[in-house]
């Protein structure tokens, strides 16, 4: 069995086009994606349009949350109060820009998703078991990860949110980040999405796929967020 997951859309409509592409050049057996389909970006309900035509099983992300359910803040983890008011302006305008039809869509997402692949147990969140805004990085204590994936009762745990794809495996089971398709933070523009194929053992593949980030760019610049989100699409760094 060979599952696709994203994540992290932000409504980056190109990305999201190119890395479909890629998928299905992959033939892969099933698509997830582990949340933030909007924030930041500028097409949030072409991006959610997509997401629903090609009928992709989604969970909710804290970005999903805070849009769907008209909240102030998104729960993210700020390095600074430049970058805590640039997530509010991006917050303030996504609300204004996704229809309702969208919002109620975004309600409706599942904080979890959970699927065998053959005798392994597969757990998919935005964040971590605990929390959709809950940071799991690869440098995150291997004990601590250890007792989350104990307490999350799975064998293998896909997230997002940290927009730093990895693959690492604790005491015989997986953590796998899936990385960002349309905001990513890998020094690196290319949209980021990884294959999992679950045989004898769990292999993942991390892939890069390139798109037109300047046209995303230009489309942000053009739409009223603000434009220092075109310049974290062209370097793929926060």
């Amino acid at each position: 069995m060979r599952v696709a997951v994203i994540s992290d859309i932000h409504a980056n409509l190109e990305a999201l086009r190119a890395v479909l592409t890629d998928i299905v050049r992959q033939k892969v057996d099933k698509v997830y994606c582990t949340g933030d389909l909007v924030g930041y970006g500028p097409f949030p309900n072409e991006v959610i349009d997509l997401i629903r035509e090609k009928r992709i099983s989604t969970v909710m992300g804290n970005y999903d949350d805070a849009v769907g359910f008209m909240r102030f803040i998104c729960g993210c983890d700020y390095k600074d109060e430049k970058a805590q008011a640039l997530g509010e302006k991006s917050i303030m305008w996504t609300k204004e820009h996704t229809t309702e039809e969208n919002k109620e869509f975004l309600r409706n997402l599942p904080a979890e998703i959970r699927f065998t692949a053959g005798e392994r147990r597969v757990l998919l969140v935005h964040g971590s078991p605990h929390r959709l805004n809950e940071y799991i990085y690869e440098d995150t204590p291997a004990d601590y990860l250890q007792e989350l994936m104990e307490k999350a009762d799975t064998d293998v745990l896909v997230c997002g949110h940290t927009h730093k794809p990895f693959h690492l495996t604790v005491q015989g089971k997986h953590i796998i980040n899936a990385g960002s398709v349309g905001k990513p933070k890998h020094g690196d523009p290319r949209a980021t999405y990884v294959i999992i194929s679950f045989a004898q053992d769990v292999a993942v593949e991390i892939r890069k796929v390139a798109y037109d980030f300047e046209a995303t760019a230009r489309a942000i610049e053009q739409s009223g967020l603000p434009p220092e989100f075109a310049g974290l699409i062209r370097r793929g760094i926060a």
